[in-house]
Parts: C-alpha cells; structure tokens; sequence
C-alpha cells in the first residue's frame, strides 16, 4: 500500500459516492489508475460491499442496547445454536466474544424497550444463557466505521 492507495481508502471511506474524477484529484493520479487500484483492493478484500450509512432515530429504531452475556457454555455445539440465533435477528447489529468476565457483547438496535424486550425473550428461548445484562445507550457520542489509515 502507498500514499495514493491510503488517499483512495481515506476517500472511499469518507464518502464512496463521490465521482471517480474526484478521488483520483485528491490522490494526484487519474481516473483509470484509481480505477484499476480499486478494483485490486476490492479482489484483495480490502474493500468490502458498498453499504449506505442510514439514520437510525429518523427511522424510528431509537433504542440502541449494548448487551453482556454470560454463559456456562462453550462448546462448539452451543457456539454454533448461539451463533445462529444471533444470525437470525437482525436487531444485532454487532456481536464480539470477549475475553475476560463477560463472554460476549451485543449492539442491538430497537424501536423501543418492548422491542428489546420481544427481542431478549426470543434469544432466552433459542439458546441457553446464564446471565444477561442490557445496558441503554442514552446518547451516541461517536460512532464511525472508518479506520483511522
């Protein structure tokens, strides 16, 4: 990776609608060349599918839950039920095994209370778990996905 292609992730990461004409300015390169690097880094894996950031709030799902679990345990049939409950909602919109007390953290993200709630009894029923914290976001600060290249 040199500059110009840490200029095209850096531009890519800020707005990948931008026309190509203008990544390959701000890279001081032409449009073909980014192009042809582009397609690289997508066959590479670098860059994945090209997703739109949508505005959770104005869309009515204002609840966002950060979720500590607990369980006793861990083999890989439990990790393979568990991982698909998990798969099966579409209300997680991440999900990390930790190391540490807390085996793994959710962000769930609701309409409201009664949502999670439905959403928490569902997974009790599909997967044993032997503790469940749910902690309610009251105010996202900051929330990015770029990485800081």
């Amino acid at each position: 990776m040199d500059r110009i292609d840490l200029t095209i992730l850096r531009e890519l990461q800020e707005d990948a609608s931008q026309p190509l004409e203008e990544i390959a300015r701000k890279a001081n390169s032409s449009k073909t060349p980014v192009w042809n690097r582009i397609k690289k880094m997508r066959e590479a894996g670098i860059l994945g599918p090209q997703t739109v950031a949508l505005n959770a709030d104005l869309l009515g799902f204002e609840a966002c839950f950060f979720v500590l679990i607990r369980t006793n345990e861990h083999d890989a049939a439990w990790q393979a039920s568990f991982l698909a409950a998990l798969l099966r909602r579409k209300e997680v919109q991440e999900a990390h095994r930790l190391a540490g007390e807390i085996d793994y953290i959710l962000k769930v993200r609701v309409k409201n209370a009664r949502a999670y709630d439905t959403f928490y009894q569902e997974l009790i029923s599909d997967v044993k778990i032997y503790n469940v914290t749910a902690l309610l976001s009251m105010e996202e600060i900051k929330s990015t996905r770029k990485l800081p290249i």
